[in-house]
């Protein structure tokens, strides 16, 4: 009976997790700051546990409390789905997944419009974020699938390759007329234009830096992929890209490759998803697609 009663509690519960404050999930649930107090303390009471750490700023997930709110958010999905499913005999369940920009324009896209034309009725949804935010999103269970490259480690999750990408440094043909040095020596002259650093292909290209004691002297910094290739296309420097996502350009010859003694190694680049119980079925039938 006790289950049964928290219930009514577990919505406030998500809310103060999601939120990492109780004020904020207060404000979000549009109910005073001490009705939240008291329902996650009489919550904590009757599940013998402490759930949240109490902090300045706000409040943070026990390990308990990661698993409560684990298994809620899963069976709030799963009778969220049963119910739309009940309402309508065409439904066939929810799909939530989660890429770079850039991956989601080169590599989702083509998967999307299959699926959609392929199964109309599915509760689809996309997000686009890094893809550092969609581990962080995937481990929280708030998607069902995330395109990444191959994390190091892959623990309890599940891992579809779609192969691997390069990474290449380019710029027109007139700007490396410019410098009169060996490919090898570009660094030490032009403007070498990279991602921000926060990005999971600059930390990638960071670590080749290291490794082979390369130090550019002039780094300009943009947010996207795409940002990098149209810098490079206007002559303003030279930009590390993937290789794949601009095929058209050096196929063209606006856009020259600067052969590199050693090159940056590839990425291993794919689905990853959790192998947990109830197992959503869409995600074998959106990967199935390729």
């Amino acid at each position: 009976m006790d289950t049964f009663d928290n219930l009514a509690r577990y919505k406030i519960f998500l809310s103060v997790a999601e939120n990492k404050s109780i004020s904020k999930a207060a404000a979000s649930l549009f109910i005073s700051q001490p009705a939240v107090s008291i329902t996650i303390k009489k919550l904590e009471e009757n599940l013998n546990t402490t759930l949240f750490i109490r902090k300045s700023k706000g409040v943070e997930l026990t390990e308990k409390g990661r698993l409560l709110y684990d298994n809620v958010k899963k069976a709030l999905l799963m009778l969220s789905d049963t119910e739309k499913n009940l309402r309508s005999p065409f439904y066939t369940g929810y799909l939530r997944i989660a890429s770079s920009n850039v991956l989601c324009k080169h590599f989702l896209m083509p998967f999307l419009k299959k699926y959609v034309k392929s199964y109309p009725d599915t509760d689809l949804t996309t997000t686009c974020t890094s893809s550092a935010e969609a581990l962080v999103m995937i481990e929280k269970c708030s998607i069902d699938l995330a395109l990444v490259a191959k994390p190091p480690r892959l623990g309890n999750y599940v891992y579809h390759s779609l192969g691997r990408i390069e990474y290449i440094f380019v710029c027109t043909p007139a700007y490396r007329e410019k410098w009169n040095c060996k490919n090898d020596e570009i660094f030490k002259y032009a403007n070498i234009m990279l991602l921000d650093k926060d990005n999971v292909s600059r930390k990638h290209i960071n670590a080749y830096y290291a490794k082979n004691n390369i130090l550019p002297l002039h780094i300009l910094e943009v947010n996207e992929m795409d940002m990098l290739i149209e810098f490079a296309k206007i002559g303003i420097g030279v930009s590390c890209v993937v290789k794949q996502f601009i095929e058209s350009e050096l196929e063209a010859g606006s856009l020259i490759e600067i052969p590199l003694s050693n090159p940056v190694p590839p990425r291993e680049i794919g689905f990853l998803y959790q192998e947990i119980q109830p197992f959503n079925e869409n995600i074998l039938k959106f990967i199935h697609l390729s």
